[in-house]
């Protein structure tokens, strides 16, 4: 892992891109104090943004809001669990 101030990353921003493409990870600091990491994109990222550049895949960028509205039947599962290991 790579670390480099802010001013040196702007004065050689090219070199340290093509370390990060080649799998270095890189941390900016800020007058010595760590403020972000520029890291390889995934091979899952890849897969996923290819998804939604092929309309096959959508979201909004937020985190999933789960299902609204369900209602469950009968007992608890933490009840269930506790009655079957009886």
């Amino acid at each position: 892992m790579i670390a480099v101030g802010i001013k040196e990353l702007k004065a050689r921003l090219s070199s340290y891109v093509e370390k990060v493409q080649q799998g270095e990870e890189v941390v900016i600091t800020d007058h010595g104090r760590e403020v972000a990491l520029v890291v390889p994109i995934s091979p899952e990222r890849r897969a996923v943004k290819t998804l939604m550049t092929e309309g096959r895949a959508k979201w909004s960028g937020g985190k999933p809001a789960g299902k609204r509205g369900v209602t469950l039947k009968g007992e608890s599962l933490s009840d269930t669990v506790l009655e079957e290991r009886r």
